[in-house]
């Protein structure tokens, strides 16, 4: 019995460019972005949102979000819904340097360029509470996490408060850093204080050892570590869990174990000084903002960049604001230099079929088809038999199955047309059915690889006129700078020149599809000396760099 003629196996290509990551996709669905102008054009130096906070707290009353920007003398609270802003706060003649909503929207508390620190009712907009003890400065204001009544403040002065809402004045305060204290932040569940200074150093406090800081006696026993850094301190961000924390000191990022009392690591993927940080994915990553308009994500496993986005100007301010029980990431705020706000927005499965469904609805409404469109959605919400597709889908079995194996009858391949012609040795019939499939290109690079193991293209190319040469001659242009054709592609057209360069001239299309396939080719060599001369530049490089190492 004769054997059953297998179909020709197509090639495969080499592997093309390595597809995106999931972190990659992830970030890049945080594409809807809203640019926001600064009304007098003042940097932007302090983001901050309660969005998640509002979902951790069982015993606070109904909520209200807000995302505080803080830009020269103007606070502005936007709406994370809408993005549009609800409140502006302008009841402060010096600037704004840091802004925070407490976790049940009601209270925002502040800090100024004057060391004034103010409470506001973000409904009437009223001040509910003024302290002056710092006088220098204040570039960190920040609610308790769990006591509604509590806040922490950083100064200029290069102390660090706790304050009471009910009391006048500090309820606790810690001396240590020696220079200005540009951030802070509580860790973990709020009973630890972090904060980093001018002095190039990141303190622990323990407020419930510490006392007020009238002696250093109490000053060394607030202070429960000492990290010390290589440039000033911009930001410091504690990681959930309280264990681990990151701070940034000039163009470098470290991250410190608080449990062993370590330094993890030292990153250094920025070429300017890192300004903000930002924790995204309940902690799974840390986003970065620099001076060098670039924000950087990190996975928090090996800490490798993972994703990234670039701005226009400096960045001074990041945050990502969370929604939802499940605290998924909803914005991207990035504040800049220029007095520009940028929100970046992640749309949820819903929100974005709706948007999508809002703009085809839009579309018929300018194309004058409303009707139709109201129509054939009528018809696509209930159709004849609905109920019956779903019949059946929750019954589970009964008891085990049995699966009775038989013999495989899927449907056979059979070989296609232009693989009989091959078969019969009609070669350039068979050339000719395949090219006439544009939307099959592997099937031609296949065909050609066959012939050229059979050593029957020059009989597959012979005998051929202008309307039978184009096709080939078309295909050769598109394909000759993919590097994954070049060797059969170089090889087929080596003969088409070899066939046919003595006709040329005899046919303008002929000629035309002839320059552009030269073009293509010249175009091919000038990139690949570019590459050459790039790589011999690189290798330079490298010998210098091994060099020094060794010296």
């Amino acid at each position: 019995m004769a054997t059953e003629v297998a179909p020709l196996a197509p090639i495969r290509l080499p592997a093309s460019e390595a597809a995106l990551t999931p972190d990659q996709k992830y970030w890049a669905t945080f594409s809807s972005q809203i640019l926001l102008p600064s009304p007098n054009s003042s940097p932007i130096t302090n983001i901050s949102s309660n969005s998640a906070a509002s979902y951790t707290s069982a015993s606070a009353a109904p909520t209200s979000s807000y995302i505080a920007i803080t830009t020269g003398p103007r606070l502005q609270l936007l709406s994370p819904q809408t993005l549009k802003p609800l409140k502006f706060i302008t009841r402060s003649n010096t600037a704004f340097h840091s802004a925070h909503v407490r976790r049940d929207g009601r209270i925002c508390i502040s800090g100024s360029e004057s060391g004034v620190i103010q409470a506001y009712d973000t409904s009437s907009r009223a001040i509910l509470k003024t302290w002056t003890e710092h006088k220098q400065p204040v570039w960190v204001t920040k609610w308790h996490p769990r006591e509604l009544t509590t806040s922490m403040s950083c100064s200029d002065d290069g102390t660090v408060r706790l304050w009471d809402l009910p009391a006048e004045s500090s309820t606790w305060q810690g001396n240590g850093h020696s220079d200005y204290v540009r951030c802070g932040t509580f860790v973990g569940d709020g009973n630890l204080i972090a904060t980093g200074g001018y002095d190039q150093s990141i303190r622990l406090w323990d407020p419930r050892i510490g006392g007020t800081s009238s002696g250093s006696e109490s000053k060394s026993r607030a202070t429960v570590m000492h990290f010390k850094m290589p440039a000033p301190v911009e930001s410091v961000l504690a990681l959930p869990g309280g264990t681990t924390l990151v701070g940034s000191a000039g163009e470098k990022i470290a991250v410190l174990d608080l449990v062993a009392g370590r330094p993890l690591h030292l990153l250094q993927n920025h070429q300017k000084t890192v300004t903000s940080l930002a924790v995204a994915s309940n902690g799974a990553r840390v986003l970065t903002g620099a001076l060098d308009g670039h924000v950087k994500v990190f996975e928090t496993a090996s800490w490798n960049v993972v994703a990234g986005f670039k701005y226009p100007s400096p960045i001074l301010s990041l945050d990502v604001v969370q929604a939802g029980p499940q605290r998924e990431d909803r914005h991207l705020c990035v504040g800049m230099q220029s007095g520009l706000l940028s929100i970046r927005t992640r749309l949820s499965g819903a929100a974005k079929a709706a948007k999508k469904e809002k703009a085809k609805e839009m579309a018929a409404l300018m194309a004058g088809k409303i009707e139709e469109y109201d129509k054939k959605n009528e018809k696509k919400k209930r159709g004849r038999g609905w109920e019956k597709s779903l019949r059946g889908k929750d019954h589970s079995g009964e008891g085990a199955d049995i699966i009775i194996e038989g013999n495989d009858r899927s449907k056979p391949k059979y070989p296609t047309k232009w693989e009989n012609f091959l078969r019969r040795g009609q070669y350039d019939l068979a050339l000719d059915l395949v090219l006439e499939d544009t939307r099959n290109p592997i099937a031609v690079l296949t065909l050609l690889q066959a012939l050229i193991h059979r050593s029957a293209l020059r009989t597959a190319l012979s005998n051929r006129n202008a309307q039978t040469i184009l096709p080939l001659l078309k295909w050769l242009t598109k394909r000759v700078g993919d590097p994954r054709y070049v060797r059969v592609t170089t090889d087929v057209a080596m003969m088409v020149l070899e066939l046919y360069g003595e006709h040329l001239g005899q046919s303008a299309d002929v000629d035309r599809e002839i320059y552009k396939l030269h073009g293509q080719v010249r175009s091919g060599c000038e990139v690949a000396q570019m590459c050459w001369g790039t790589l011999g530049m690189v290798g330079l490089l490298e010998a210098d760099s091994t060099k020094a190492a060794i010296s």
